[in-house]
């Protein structure tokens, strides 16, 4: 026994010595030495008038008896009296225990385990006193137990090697005291945490080990281990990780993918594991021809083909094979077809590498929903997890729908775990639905501080809550301020609006600016509060009413006449109605290279208030990943426009100044500009267009130090004025005048929050542009 499973003297060795001791004992008793004669034990047998107990304090004669179960007068045999032996040494009562036949009478001689008088930790560090109260089950005014305690400290050195520190060693010691009391201590030497040094993947082809590295939940060690602790070993996280090996293949069309072995060796010094993935990775496969047929009487199988959104030469997915026998089977039930389950049937064809999919409409079998049981949400309402099934109590029980409401139930992040799983019911036709679930911290409350090249320093206070009284609500406020503004907002997000798949959104905000490349300033204030639902499975809809106020501060004399006009019509009042469409193939996963993100927004303001105008903004975006999935490129077409109704012409709040959009400018540095005025204030533009070409790729420094670099090159314009007279009767140059840059950018994601250097190169810009070289960003919360 080592010292890392709490051997002591005290405790394992002493309670052998008092066994054989007490054994001894009882043989000689039982064989009759000192009577007459000597019997064998096998032949002997006992009956007692009387039976006589001896050192026993805190425990009653009648307890003592019962466990015995011996009875005055009865006949027993000497096996019989050992057993009454056992059950007196297996109660956990007594450190001595001995049983001595004399004549008629039995005496039974005990001595008393003492009582724990307190129960110390001493050398720990990193685990609290608290935290290993917790794991050890031997407390205070307790009887003492010298195995409860070697548990205890195997206990405790477990939750050591849970956190990296295999080298621990727990050493539990036991200080008599007077009264039959006992201290116990548990000497603990934690050593250095023990990390994954290397982490290393044999027979993989298609896909680098920096590649799959990003896959698992270990990490290899870094210079910032102190901070990262996903590096330290956890033996429970190789299954999990070997798990995440095999989604991923499968994922990518490697159907025969296995990981033959996870192995876990620990350096000669014992500071660090050397963790060893070997992969299998087969031959990646396509779908073929996909069809669909039915097996059940009266059922069209055309209708449901129709329905497959798969195509022959797309790389097999397990979670497309999911989503359209989700369809199918949704299309079921809108039919009012109960029981009729979809079996996909797969035909390989291994020359071809492809996969013919065959889905099948058969019947079921007759279970139905008896009930849902929820456990584990002491803050979360259960209608809050509810809402994730589409089934309820009553409905036709279906496994693939009760695996994916496990999926939303995760997929909500109010829980760090998430368990469902389906049992028998009351009868053979009914099941009961259990969801056993684990909360965890849903709220944060931030106090950041944070710097731009051109925005200064600032500070900023936010609180957040995503499962605001349990129901599921979403609450944010946020206040930041910087050298020449003012930025704060509320939000409030209802998901589940009306028991439905309605999304009920308001945010206010109150921002004030002292616009930089400009002369000027501006007050907002807005209320909006908006609907969205969803039109397809990647397709949703958002509807808004805003009310919004619209101001111009501080305008100089030297600024252009524009805006001196502009500013004279005082604070505006706008009532919008609007509506955005977006479509993002990215969210459904079935895609994991990539995706495409589609958004379309239209506004009109002109309900009441001063402004009567047309806006309308859309982007377009699709990313994929190339080169062994290491390197992401990634495409976005954006633009804008906005059209003034009515006499009145748009004011620079409501234009567009693409800031962010071409990097290598200063905010507000392009786009139409006054050159007659004497402080060239920028005027904005009512039409924008941007494309952006971005690639993120690693820098071959290990991931978990989080420093990526990417490329970018960025194409576009602000351009158009209702008014292009200025000052001095001028004319303003609002044409469609492209501006272009390319650069590079380092992104570092450290513990105190994201970096990103951005160094930019304008390639076509007008003179009076403002052009910017680099740019760096700072955001720390703590």
């Amino acid at each position: 026994m080592t010292k890392a499973q709490g051997a002591n003297p005290a405790c394992g060795g002493a309670k052998a010595r008092l066994l054989r001791g007490a054994a001894v004992t009882v043989f000689l008793g039982l064989a009759g030495v000192g009577g007459d004669m000597v019997q064998p034990a096998f032949a002997q047998s006992y009956s007692f008038s009387q039976v006589t107990i001896e050192g026993n304090q805190r425990v009653d004669a009648p307890t003592v008896m019962g466990f015995t179960k011996i009875a005055r007068g009865q006949a027993i045999s000497a096996g019989q009296l050992n057993d009454a032996y056992q059950r007196l040494v297996n109660s956990g009562l007594f450190e001595e225990v001995s049983l001595v036949p004399q004549g008629s009478t039995l005496v039974i001689k005990l001595k008393e385990y003492p009582m724990v008088n307190i129960i110390n930790f001493e050398g720990n560090k990193k685990l609290k006193d608290e935290a290993l109260a917790e794991i050890a089950s031997s407390k205070a005014r307790r009887i003492y137990s010298p195995s409860q305690v070697e548990a205890d400290a195997a206990a405790i050195t477990e939750a050591y090697r849970a956190a990296g520190r295999i080298a621990v060693t727990v050493d539990p010691k036991v200080i008599r005291l007077p009264d039959n009391r006992v201290n116990v201590a548990f000497e603990i030497v934690e050593g250095k945490t023990v990390e994954i040094e290397r982490l290393s993947f044999v027979g993989n082809r298609a896909f680098s080990d920096r590649r799959l590295r990003q896959v698992l939940e270990s990490k290899q060690a870094g210079f910032l281990r102190q901070l990262i602790k996903a590096d330290t070993f956890q033996p429970e996280r190789l299954e999990l990780d070997k798990q995440l090996l095999r989604d991923f293949y499968q994922s990518r069309g490697y159907v025969d993918a296995q990981i033959l072995d996870a192995s876990a060796e620990i350096a000669r010094e014992r500071d660090g594991f050397f963790l060893t993935f070997t992969v299998q990775e087969g031959r990646p496969f396509t779908i073929g021809n996909v069809s669909a047929v039915s097996e059940v009487e009266g059922v069209d199988a055309a209708e449901f083909e129709a329905l497959l959104k798969l195509r022959p030469g797309v790389t097999y997915s397990p979670a497309l094979i999911e989503n359209n026998i989700t369809r199918l089977e949704t299309l079921a039930l809108k039919k009012g077809l109960t029981f009729v389950a979809v079996d996909p049937r797969i035909t390989r064809n291994d020359r071809e590498q492809t996969l013919d999919i065959s889905f099948a409409l058969v019947r079921g079998p007759k279970v139905f929903v008896e009930r849902i049981d929820i456990q584990g949400n002491a803050t979360t309402l259960d209608r809050v997890v509810r809402r994730q099934f589409r089934t309820v109590e009553g409905d036709p029980f279906n496994a693939r729908e009760v695996r994916q409401s496990a999926e939303r139930i995760r997929a909500l992040g109010f829980f760090s775990d998430a368990k469902v799983d389906a049992q028998p019911g009351s009868s053979e036709d009914q099941v009961i639905v259990n969801v056993d679930v684990t909360e965890q911290p849903t709220g944060s409350l931030s106090f950041g501080l944070s710097y731009g090249v051109n925005s200064g320093p600032g500070v900023s206070v936010g609180f957040s809550e995503s499962n605001f009284l349990g129901r599921g609500q979403t609450v944010g406020v946020d206040v930041s301020t910087g050298t020449d503004n003012v930025n704060s907002a509320f939000t409030f997000v209802e998901p589940a609006f009306l028991g439905r798949d309605l999304k009920f959104k308001f945010l206010s905000y109150y921002n004030e600016t002292d616009n930089q490349n400009a002369d000027y300033g501006t007050r907002m204030i807005g209320i909006i509060p908006s609907i969205e639902f969803p039109l397809s499975e990647s397709g949703r809809l958002e509807l808004r009413f805003g009310v919004k106020s619209s101001k111009l501060l501080t305008v100089s004399t030297d600024s252009s006449t524009i805006i001196q006009d502009e500013a004279a019509r005082g604070s505006l009042l706008s009532s919008i109605v609007g509506a955005t469409y977006s479509y993002d193939s990215r969210i459904t996963g079935l895609n994991p290279k990539g995706g495409t993100l589609l958004r379309f927004g239209l506004d009109y303001a002109g309900l009441g208030g001063d402004v009567e105008s047309v806006s309308a903004t859309a982007l377009a975006l699709a990313e994929t990943k190339i080169m062994q999935e290491e390197v992401t490129v990634r495409a976005v077409l954006e633009g804008g426009i906005v059209h003034s109704l009515g006499t009145n012409s748009s004011r620079v709040t409501d234009r567009f100044f693409g800031n962010g959009k071409i990097r290598g400018f200063e905010p507000n540095g392009i786009g139409p500009r006054d050159q007659n005025a004497v402080n060239k204030d920028a005027l904005g533009g009512n039409v924008f267009a941007v494309a952006r070409l971005e690639a993120d790729f690693p820098l071959g420094l290990p991931e978990e130090y989080g420093i990526s670099g990417g490329l970018f090159a960025d194409v576009g314009s602000v351009w158009s004025l209702d008014k292009t007279t200025g000052t001095g009767g001028g004319l303003i140059d609002d044409s469609m005048n492209l501006r272009s840059s390319v650069g590079v950018s380092v992104f570092w994601t450290t513990p105190i929050g994201p970096l990103r250097f951005n160094f930019a190169k304008a390639l076509q810009s007008e003179s009076y542009d403002k052009e910017q070289v680099f740019d760096l960003t700072i955001s720390t919360k703590f």
